[in-house]
């Protein structure tokens, strides 16, 4: 399969079911970086409770959520969303995920630069962060494919799965970056 099997699905075009299938078949792949969701989405009411929220979050514009989906297999492979939108300052973060079985593949890439350029032309934002695992070494090439740079690492910042307290790796991409990037 190639990147033309694959698109972007907002949330107000899925179902909870699909919803639901893409956490709950992941979990175990996603929780370092999902912990918060995953924890979220062990039980169906969970799941249900946490989909609503997205939605309401979504449509009061403090959250995106940006699925990918498999277009011949009509089912979905991941998630590349925006949240903690300051809109004061026009910075929010990204995070993605795709499964395990397309890993690897070049999808979180595309599709993450997709988000990106929807930050900056339609959010108007200035910068983007994400933090990232120090040993995510996969989301930290999807970050430098699309021309963030590593800001340094932010120590206990994140209250993993197991409510552990980790490290993040913390990269930005500035507007005035991405302008020029876009323009070579």
């Amino acid at each position: 399969m190639s990147l033309i099997d694959y698109k972007l699905e907002r949330i107000q075009n899925i179902s909870f079911e699909v919803f639901f299938d893409l956490i709950y078949n992941n979990k175990s792949y996603i929780e370092k970086g999902f912990a918060g969701t995953v924890k979220r989405c062990q039980t169906k009411e969970g799941a249900k409770n946490l989909f609503k929220e997205w939605d309401l979050e979504e449509s009061e514009n403090r959250c995106f959520f940006f699925f990918i989906k498999n277009i011949q297999k009509n089912i979905l492979v991941g998630l590349v969303n925006i949240k903690n939108i300051d809109y004061d300052i026009n910075k929010c973060e990204i995070g993605y995920f795709v499964s395990e079985q397309v890993a690897g593949k070049g999808i979180v890439s595309k599709f993450t630069s997709n988000v990106v350029t929807y930050c900056f032309e339609k959010l108007h934002m200035n910068k983007i962060f994400l933090r990232i695992a120090p040993e995510n070494i996969a989301s930290q090439k999807v970050a430098f494919n699309n021309h963030f740079k590593k800001e340094g690492v932010l120590r206990e910042e994140y209250k993993g799965f197991q409510d552990k307290l980790e490290d993040v790796m913390y990269f930005g991409l500035l507007k005035t970056d991405y302008l020029k990037t876009k323009n070579d």
